[in-house]
């Protein structure tokens, strides 16, 4: 059994870290100080192939274990997780250090890992299909759910370990194998948590490092049978196609440009502190970061005066010190949020924060947190997902217009809004073209519910009994347990020929 040690290439095959055999390697690189902090290898043909035979004959086994013992060992997981402060530190560690976010960031996402295994350990308890009324008598008429195989998992950088967890648990619960697909910029982190599935049977999870080559290995191999997806909206079609092709089922979170209101009603402090969290938590790097902001021009100078004043309190540096805000990811995703700023002004936009490289961090993928005002329709920042720390506010004229222009968009995963006012309250819900609404507390999620997107956001449910559905097959089952010949079988008889 190999230790994991992340300045040579692994691969997790439960629960063993290999070698892998491809010849393809990548250096990771610390954003905040351009730095090597390790290196891994983009598995290939070999080393996929290895994992899904792996896999399937782990799940052979699993699908047989009943609902209490496998929720049994998913709570041991749990506890593991919650057990191991020195494993979750190394793993924060690595991963402030491979994409920069914040220490206690990383440390609070893995706190949240333990309890999705625990929801879905009894999640899967609680229900295993559905008797039905029957359409005859002496006829048990039942559906079943039934485990789908292995399950292939390609994660995203920003949440690495949370998200995996997420899907992973559901899959595990629902009686499959999983093997996952890091992001290349955060495959290290997720290769130090491997060890905690070292308590479930060998082979039952693989973590396979790579790029998009290796996911589409992945998914195209006849031995995987249920795919989850979380990325770009390029990426998203890629896979959702290669899917579609094989019939395979498949969860897509393909992100968003989500939109904030703040209105007249709005509890001003309140929503000046929830939005320079919503826009610039993680650097703006959050598939749900509020990236379109829609102010009702009553209020609109006041909030933005305030809204300036608190995001220049944000401090710029790297995870591992005092600061909130940390490097994008890579230089490419500086760069976009580069354009799309100088976009925006070069169409009209006014920067009144930030805007620039911070000069106290020369080195790195930093950009200050940026707040744009005077923004419009045609300027790109509205139509892509900018991903990164900048909000672009639009002043509107009422509540109306604010709901009209957050649903003018391709993008449907979030929206919030600020407002005391109940009935504004009741009518986002019900009007704003989103998967997801938050009155007064944008970014919360929970495990007991659906978490995904509606337009080119996505398809499918992440968490809540939708999500565990993703991950599991049903099948109708009748039984006549009092067997006898009905009247509407072949041969007819000449009486219901005839009466026909």
């Amino acid at each position: 059994m190999t230790a994991f040690a992340h300045d040579q290439p692994l691969h997790f095959i439960n629960p063993s870290f290999i070698a892998p055999l491809t010849q393809r390697l990548r250096v990771i690189i610390n954003p905040a100080t351009l730095e090597q902090v390790g290196q891994i290898g983009l598995c290939d043909e070999a080393d996929v192939n290895n994992a899904i035979a792996a896999a399937n004959a782990a799940q052979k086994g699993w699908r047989q274990v009943d609902a209490k013992s496998r929720a049994a060992l998913l709570h041991q997981l749990a506890n593991a997780i919650e057990g191991n402060v020195a494993v979750n530190r190394e793993a924060a560690r690595l991963m402030t250090l491979e994409m920069g976010k914040p220490f206690p960031e990383a440390m609070g996402e893995l706190a949240n890992c333990a309890p999705i295994f625990r929801y879905y350990a009894e999640m899967a308890r609680d229900e295993a299909g559905k008797v039905a009324g029957t359409t005859q008598l002496g006829s048990f008429q039942h559906a079943r759910y039934e485990p789908i195989g292995v399950s292939v998992h390609i994660m995203p950088f920003n949440f690495p370990i949370l998200l995996m967890c997420w899907t992973v648990a559901a899959s595990l619960a629902a009686g499959n194998a999983c093997i996952i697909k890091p992001a290349e910029a955060t495959t290290l982190c997720t290769l130090q948590f491997m060890q905690y599935f070292r308590l479930l049977p060998a082979g039952l999870v693989c973590c396979v490092p790579g790029d998009a080559q290796t996911a589409q290995l992945l998914i195209q191999s006849d031995a995987t049978h249920a795919v989850a997806f979380t990325g770009s909206v390029a990426a998203g079609k890629a896979v959702a196609v290669a899917c579609a092709e094989r019939m395979k089922p498949c969860v897509i979170e393909a992100g968003g440009s989500d939109a904030l209101i703040v209105s007249k009603h709005a509890p001003l402090e309140v929503a000046v502190a929830g939005s320079v969290t919503a826009a610039f938590h993680l650097t703006g790097q959050i598939c749900t970061s509020a990236e379109r902001f829609f102010v009702v021009e009553e209020i609109h100078d006041a909030f933005v005066a305030r809204f300036v004043e608190m995001t220049k309190k944000l401090r710029i540096g790297h995870g591992l010190e005092h600061s909130e805000i940390g490097p994008l990811v890579s230089e490419a995703a500086r760069d976009k949020v580069m354009r799309l700023v100088a976009d925006a002004v070069a169409k009209g936009a006014t920067v009144v924060c930030g805007g620039r490289i911070p000069p106290s961090q020369p080195v790195g993928w930093f950009f200050e947190p940026t707040i744009l005002t005077g923004v419009t329709r045609e300027m790109d920042i509205l139509n892509e997902e900018c991903f990164g720390p900048v909000a672009a506010i639009c002043k509107v004229t009422d509540f109306d217009q604010a709901i009209g222009m957050a649903n003018d968009s391709h993008f449907g995963l979030g929206a919030s809004l600020f407002s005391t006012d109940l009935a504004e309250a009741m009518e986002a819900a019900d009007r704003l073209e989103a998967g997801m609404v938050w009155v007064n507390n944008p970014l919360i999620d929970n495990d007991a519910l659906p978490f995904g997107g509606w337009k080119m956001s996505g398809m499918g449910r992440e968490l809540g009994r939708q999500g565990l559905d993703v991950f599991r097959r049903s099948k109708m089952v009748i039984i006549d347990h009092q067997p006898k010949v009905h009247d509407w079988w072949y041969p007819y008889s000449d009486e219901v020929f005839y009466s026909a």
